[in-house]
């Protein structure tokens, strides 16, 4: 079998045995390829790849400068493409967890404070339909904590309003049920009811689509639309830099474990498979806890 023929039954592997998602196998993809690129010259035969094969391509990353989050996830990627071939009997066992990955420092996820999420949902003129619109999404972006890849994807289906819960689709096409806050029910009956029809019979090439968000022409919202209007609304509230929609998501979190909630629930409303994923959060609020303190504290 042809190196490239590997690769396409690895990729059909994590797409069918794994759940991975498009935009993963994309990545696992794109460095893959880069690897047999660079490391096919010095090795023409894929059996004759060992481990110096992996420490000749990590001193190839680090010299063209790649920062150590881009190494980490090209070793990783490359690591379990070489880890499938050696269970085919493609090639030998070659050491591969001998290679050091660089250690990546965890950054503190961006979130906003209380009255800066409230401030940025207020901004929306509710008046307008394209303005009830974002004011629904964002205030259901901050309820539910899901990604805007999420919520672009949800339908009319997705929605359970009497019971005040949502059906997302999250990474790997993965199920969850999570429930919706009053105020984020009430907007969205709001916008079911006299924007959404509005926005539909806008569209002009005679489609029904099933959307839950549409744009000013009546078809599906995109992810680039969301973060444009997103953009335009945030500059409005907050000069932070690296505040995008995906800070109302961790806003969400830090704010539930703010308010005493279980660490476990935070876990499944977020949709995270390993608890390592929500403990992040855990630093977030001791941030807050110290800054609380220090503001507060006569003897500082």
């Amino acid at each position: 079998m042809l190196t490239n023929d590997w690769l396409e039954s690895f990729l059909t592997h994590l797409y069918i045995g794994k759940n991975v998602s498009p935009l993963t196998l994309q990545a696992y993809r794109n460095d893959i390829m880069q690897f047999m690129e660079i490391e096919l010259n010095h090795t023409a035969d894929l059996e004759k790849i060992n481990h110096l094969t992996m420490r000749r391509y990590l001193a190839w990353l680090k010299n063209k400068g790649y920062s150590r989050r881009s190494i980490a996830r090209k070793m990783s990627a490359t690591r379990s493409f070489l880890f499938f071939l050696q269970k085919k009997g493609c090639i030998k066992s070659g050491k591969w967890s001998a290679v050091a990955r660089p250690k990546i420092e965890k950054k503190l996820p961006r979130f906003l404070y209380q009255h800066e999420v409230l401030a940025l949902l207020e901004v929306p003129d509710s008046r307008t339909p394209l303005g009830l619109r974002d004011r629904t999404l964002l205030e259901l972006i901050y309820a539910t904590g899901m990604r805007v890849g999420e919520l672009v994807n949800l339908n009319l289906n997705s929605l359970q309003l009497e019971e005040r819960l949502m059906k997302v689709y999250g990474k790997g096409n993965k199920e969850r049920i999570v429930p919706v806050g009053q105020v984020a029910s009430a907007l969205l009956e709001e916008y079911l009811s006299s924007v959404r029809p509005v926005l539909a019979a806008g569209n002009k090439d005679g489609r029904v689509y099933e959307a839950l968000f549409l744009n000013r022409w009546g078809s599906p919202l995109g992810d680039r639309g969301v973060r444009y209007n997103f953009r335009k609304y945030i500059q409005q509230v907050s000069h932070k830099d690296g505040i995008s929609p995906h800070s109302l998501r961790h806003s969400f979190a830090t704010h539930l474990l703010e308010g005493g909630a279980d660490l476990r629930v935070v876990q499944e409303l977020m949709g995270h498979v390993s608890i390592s994923t929500t403990q992040i959060y855990t630093h977030v609020t001791r941030e807050r806890l110290s800054e609380v303190y220090h503001a507060a504290f006569p003897r500082n």
